[in-house]
């Protein structure tokens, strides 16, 4: 435990008193750490630490020490960029790619949470699998858009399965207009992957582009594994 952050002139001033009477040490130890450890806590790490004054402040801001969050960063919004237009109360699916950029697993229980703006979701918060690190997935909540025509934004958090946030705000930003044509853009896509027959050739997607394929098979190949995890 590295303790430079206590106040070392007055560790070394009770260091020095060299005292071994346990209601002295108790109160030496809630002046370091702070008067709302209660005499009861305080002769508990102090017991735990053979009456150690140093080695009960190291146990003490141990113990107060929050555990380490997992990390999440957005990586892009798969459908519905920032101001996106739609008709009112339409239904429609939003997407964002999300990636775990931590060194542990994400833990069993973690879950997406809505928290402010307006809620567009039917329910407020939905669970997520586990996703392993270095690993990206794709989170779709199913919503609709508010009746009356206007902006509106939605702000939703990964969520502990003890209730700490952790990670990047995520949001979904729209237009709601009569005129919007995103949910028709959605349905058209749909049914045009729906329809679509294989390709067993090699020309490029893109009419633009260059006929060979590898150099844009070359552009995502060392990209993360992806999961599709779809929600509401």
């Amino acid at each position: 435990m590295d303790i430079d952050d206590i106040d070392q002139t007055l560790l070394q001033q009770f260091s020095c008193l060299g005292t071994t009477d346990r209601d002295e040490l108790i109160k030496q130890l809630q002046v370091l750490v702070g008067n709302n450890l209660n005499e009861t806590a305080a002769s508990f790490f102090l017991e735990m630490n053979n009456w150690s004054l140093q080695g009960a402040v190291c146990s003490y801001f141990d113990f107060e020490a929050p555990y380490k969050l997992p990390s999440m960063s957005l990586v892009r919004d798969i459908t519905i960029g920032e101001g996106e237009s739609i008709t009112p109360s339409t239904k429609f699916t939003k997407t964002w790619r999300v990636q775990n950029t931590g060194d542990e697993v994400w833990p069993h229980g973690c879950c997406l949470r809505f928290s402010g703006g307006d809620q567009m979701c039917s329910v407020d918060r939905v669970p997520i699998l586990p996703v392993g690190p270095g690993c990206t997935t794709d989170l779709s909540l199913e919503m609709i858009s508010p009746e009356h025509p206007g902006m509106y934004e939605s702000k939703w958090r990964m969520l502990t399965p003890t209730g700490c946030y952790f990670g990047d705000i995520i949001w979904v930003i729209l237009t709601v207009a009569e005129g919007g044509t995103m949910a028709l853009t959605q349905q058209l896509a749909h049914l045009s992957e729906l329809g679509a027959s294989p390709r067993t050739d090699e020309t490029s997607v893109n009419p633009f582009g260059s006929t060979n394929r590898s150099s844009s098979q070359s552009l995502f190949q060392h990209e993360a594994p992806t999961l599709t995890v779809v929600l509401g």
